[in-house]
């Protein structure tokens, strides 16, 4: 069967702390929709970093997956080095990440510690929740522009580090970041994707990788802040949470952390003003069920808000890239 002919893209409403929002009659066939409008919805989103999809009228798991298909023109993605568990559906379709429904997830692009992060992120809304729960968006460019200069100056000499410690009560075990449970085999990945590894006496596993902080957009070559420096740190955990953890973990025994690129650890006022200028930057809009976004991963960071209620939001990760100014893969040692 061959694909429909690519149509014209009705207008999409752009408006000043919203997302661009596209309001559609709810098509017979929704994957077809996607497959005939998927080269203008991706020159949309080349143009404007992100769209919602309203009106697509999505139902459940095999009907996202084959949009999801068809707007990512390959394959989908696995989920490696995933921080948090998430439920899979199907190749490449995942449930969002399992976090408290009561704390935030701020500002980050997916896998930006990955060498090869996805350049299209998907989300598709199944539930929406009763208040809260919204995926915001923000302009990768901009905040790199709105951000201190000597604290951009220095992330971008240095990069980041983000250091993990991966148990079997919080966060995703090592055997389902890296879905395998072979040593030997998650020290092949991890040496050909620069990452520093190391064995606790207890099984568990603890690794260091170190990234570039402001990387150039693949197709525009726009500088970019791209990266997860203030959601995986310690001081965006809620504090009964972070003392918890290193009551429990120990300092160095959390299970994220990010750091300069030397080591040295990033303070509180650093991640403070980091999430002020992400929400500064911030544009939102309610989920409402059947709604489709499309992210390009690189320029634009995404969030996720608390929320009460129900919450089903699917997604699906496409176009591998390798941004410009990444670290080099096999520098990596294991120990």
């Amino acid at each position: 069967m061959t694909s429909p002919a690519p149509t014209t893209l009705p207008e999409a409403t752009v408006q000043p702390g919203r997302p661009p929002i596209l309001t559609i009659d709810t098509p017979d066939d929704a994957p077809q929709w996607g497959a005939a409008h998927a080269p203008a919805l991706r020159a949309f989103v080349a143009e404007h970093g992100a769209i919602l999809v309203r009106g697509l009228g999505l139902r459940d798991a095999d009907q996202v997956g084959a949009v999801f298909r068809h707007l990512a023109g390959g394959p989908l993605m696995p989920d490696t080095e995933a921080f948090a568990a998430r439920e899979s559906y199907a190749d490449g379709v995942y449930s969002s990440s399992t976090w408290p429904p009561n704390q935030p997830m701020c500002m980050h692009h997916e896998l930006s510690y990955a060498l090869t992060p996805p350049g299209t992120m998907m989300f598709a809304c199944l539930t929406a929740p009763a208040s809260g729960g919204v995926t915001g968006v923000a302009d990768a460019t901009a905040v790199l522009e709105a951000l201190p200069s000597a604290m951009t100056e220095r992330f971008e000499r240095e990069g980041w580090l983000l250091t993990r410690s991966y148990n079997d009560e919080i966060g995703a075990s090592w055997a389902d970041a890296f879905g395998t449970g072979d040593r030997a085999a998650v020290e092949e990945y991890c040496r050909a994707n620069a990452i520093d590894v190391a064995w606790q006496s207890d099984g568990g596993l603890r690794t260091r990788q170190r990234r570039s902080a402001v990387v150039r957009h693949p197709v525009t070559g726009a500088r970019c802040w791209f990266n997860q420096i203030a959601f995986l740190n310690e001081w965006t955990l809620a504090p009964e949470v972070r003392e918890y953890l290193i009551d429990v973990y120990g300092e160095d025994g959390l299970p994220f952390n990010t750091r300069y690129g030397n080591g040295d650890p990033v303070g509180e006022d650093v991640v403070r003003t980091l999430n002020e200028v992400y929400e500064a930057h911030t544009a939102r809009e309610p989920w409402q069920p059947g709604d489709l976004m499309l992210v390009d991963n690189i320029r634009t960071a995404h969030s996720r808000e608390p929320y009460d209620g129900p919450r089903e939001i699917l997604v699906g990760m496409a176009d591998p890239q390798k941004p410009t100014d990444a670290p080099t893969a096999g520098g990596a040692a294991t120990r």
